[in-house]
């Protein structure tokens, strides 16, 4: 498919460190950047692709969100890279379709054939229920895929509601055929969740992780990152006082430095194949200090994806450590497996042979040492027996 027709090219003199005379070792002067009509890059053998999507007509209560491409490219193209060869390209904004719906089926087109590709989309909203349009993409793909969204509210809304930013996890479950095997949210806030959502959310054995606990053991959600096809971080998770430019921005939430250290366990994900970065609103904005924060997290995205270890899906089993739990009044032992390369952990779920066909990159469940610490303490971790129930 040809994708050229769906972007418009990025104007370059709006971001001064592009420009003639400034350093050329700037992000900006490195990214093959789509910014002539007819001269769209070629991203077959790119590693990244960034898309900016100026979509807002459905994020609920915080229009102006299309600007916010531009305004993280703003401060994106001034950072230095790190120490490596970077391949990537940006192929400027989806232009805004004649519906929401039309905007949905550019960036789902787009995002299906980077992934083809073997290019990972780094999308740049708009509104979160661009996140519908990004899940899409894999329906085209036909893969059975985990989403983790960074998000203060689970974004189920209504079942009469359209599909807007605060509801777009509804239209994802109904939608039919549906292509998802587990949604995780992390930093979910207690008072924007009333108990009938969490109740379902648990029927569904979906992963819920409170920001609170989250922040007291940060390095626990490595592996829950680790786990995703697919992640989409709305910005409103991050406390006011470091990112002020959203219209649903509040007190509490995450740290600058706790995001950019969660999008950089997202880099490090040898599963992980896109990205989103949503509802960034210029007009709500402290002197770019919202707009700043993104680019630096799409950085530590960047950093962590030439980082990448390569362990996972396990090639040779000779690069693991494999060790067998028993746990008292239950059937089944547990196996973990630790890479010797990396130090991370994986617990694996029994399966028929026929089902690990079928479930081959489910059935290996990410983990860490303090499951493995629980099973040896005669307790089932929690993550193993959420994945258990799924499969069985």
């Amino acid at each position: 498919m040809d994708i050229s027709t769906f972007f418009s090219p990025v104007d370059l003199t709006e971001f001064p460190m592009t420009n003639e005379g400034q350093s050329q070792l700037h992000l900006g002067n490195i990214i093959e950047i789509y910014s002539e009509a007819g001269n769209f890059p070629d991203f077959s053998k790119a590693h990244l692709a960034i898309i900016g999507v100026k979509e807002d007509r459905n994020a609920v209560g915080n229009e102006g969100c299309d600007l916010g491409p531009d305004s993280v490219r703003n401060y994106l193209y001034k950072l230095f890279p790190g120490p490596y060869a970077n391949k990537i390209v940006d192929l400027g904004n989806i232009r805004k379709g004649f519906s929401p719906s039309d905007t949905y089926f550019a960036l789902s087109s787009s995002v299906a054939e980077l992934i083809n590709c073997n290019v990972i989309p780094i999308i740049l909203g708009g509104g979160q229920d661009l996140t519908f349009a990004n899940y899409k993409a894999y329906e085209s793909l036909g893969q059975i895929i985990n989403i983790v969204a960074i998000d203060p509210m689970f974004d189920l809304g209504k079942t009469e509601n359209e599909l807007d930013s605060q509801s777009f996890l509804s239209s994802i479950i109904l939608h039919q055929p549906n292509y998802l095997f587990n949604y995780a949210n992390i930093g979910y806030q207690s008072y924007f969740i009333d108990q009938d959502a969490l109740k379902l959310m648990k029927n569904l054995f979906f992963d819920t992780y409170r920001v609170g606990i989250v922040r007291e053991s940060l390095e626990e959600v490595e592996p829950i990152v680790r786990n995703a096809d697919m992640l989409s971080f709305d910005v409103s998770a991050v406390r006011y006082s470091d990112a002020p430019g959203n219209g649903n921005a509040g007190p509490n939430g995450f740290y600058g430095e706790e995001a950019c250290q969660i999008v950089r366990y997202a880099g490090i994900s040898d599963k992980l194949t896109s990205i989103g970065f949503y509802e960034v609103n210029p007009k709500f904005d402290r002197q770019g200090q919202t707009a700043h924060l993104v680019s630096q997290m799409i950085w530590y995205f960047i950093d962590g994806f030439y980082n990448r270890a390569h362990d996972f899906p396990f090639k040779n089993e000779e690069d693991y450590l494999k060790y067998r739990v028993t746990i008292t009044d239950h059937k089944e032992e547990i196996v973990f497996f630790k890479s010797k390369k990396t130090d991370r952990w994986w617990m694996e779920i029994p399966l028929p042979a026929e089902q690990k066909i079928k479930y081959e990159r489910h059935y290996l469940v990410p983990c860490s040492y303090k499951d493995y610490q629980q099973a040896c303490a005669n307790d089932i971790p929690d993550r193993w027996w959420m994945v258990y129930q799924k499969l069985m």
